[in-house]
């Protein structure tokens, strides 16, 4: 199928005028004349036909007419959409914990909107193994997560690490021994199964703690509010309670050397996709702005 003739006898049969027709498309008229001549003989049939100096379209060339628009307009519809392809457009879903939602991500969504207007953003607050189990389903694009991701489909860019401490309330920590404290309140951590869970147990075998009472929150976030609450002892990253270790509503019981990772997680087939693509990328420099 040739496009051009297709293309001339479109211009043609919008004009009506084979001298602005050659205007137009910048060929001469005996090309465009030979060009229809062409046309017609291919598909057998009169497309235009003559009534003193006037050019009129035939039955058959009016119904060429609307196929042909029709065609052309698809094939610009589809090069638009191609255009679209070589910058950030459409939804963009991301998954991460609430801390890193409320502390970090709110920066980031907003950078990164103000250079790709284009995108319309979507964010779930999750825990960790949601955030990766919702980025496997593609019900996410990609996740920001506490701890390591094990999935062989995953591509895992590292973002930072930081202090785990087990803290619990100043107010606490002044009206009870240590040890006293430690055997009596109970220890709020993450629900059985958390990404985070196993680091957690390692470091509070490394303490000698092997707390009897537990209590299981969704979030870090959850966590650290239930501490203040006077209600135990929790082991957290230092970022999220640094803010009340510097006023004084936590105290610092240990620091831990092992530390705790940030990831971002990408399913390895879509990383090269233009919006996850542009969107890592702008994570990894912000974090790394922050560290």
């Amino acid at each position: 199928m040739d496009f051009k003739k297709y293309k001339t006898f479109q211009v043609v049969a919008d004009t009506l005028n084979l001298t602005r027709a050659a205007a137009r498309l910048g060929y001469s008229q005996p090309t465009i004349s030979l060009q229809l001549q062409s046309l017609e003989q291919e598909l057998g049939v009169t497309l235009l036909g003559r009534s003193g100096k006037k050019t009129f379209l035939t039955p058959a060339g009016k119904l060429v007419k609307h196929y042909v628009d029709q065609t052309f307009a698809l094939m610009e519809e589809m090069e638009a959409e191609l255009r679209k392809l070589e910058h950030p457009h459409g939804l963009l879903t991301v998954a991460a914990p609430e801390f890193y939602c409320t502390h970090y991500l709110s920066l980031i969504l907003h950078s990164y909107i103000a250079e790709n207007p284009e995108v319309k953003l979507q964010l779930f607050s999750c825990d960790s193994n949601d955030a990766m189990k919702k980025v496997a389903a593609n019900e996410a694009d990609l996740a920001i997560i506490a701890g390591p991701c094990k999935s062989p489909q995953m591509e895992t860019v590292p973002l930072g690490r930081e202090d785990l401490v087990l803290v619990t309330t100043r107010e606490l920590l002044e009206r009870h021994e240590l040890s006293d404290l430690l055997e009596t309140y109970p220890f709020i951590t993450y629900k059985s199964g958390s990404n985070i869970q196993r680091l957690v147990n390692e470091c509070l075998n490394d303490y000698g703690f092997a707390p009897d009472k537990y209590i299981e929150c969704v979030s870090d976030e959850t966590i650290k509010r239930t501490v203040l609450y006077n209600t135990g002892t929790a082991l957290l990253g230092a970022a999220l309670v640094e803010e009340e270790l510097r006023k004084g509503a936590l105290a610092e019981i240990h620091r831990f050397p092992r530390k705790i990772e940030t990831n971002m997680v990408i399913l390895k087939k879509r990383i090269a996709e233009q919006n996850i693509r542009s969107f890592a990328e702008i994570v990894q420099r912000i974090w790394k702005e922050w560290d």
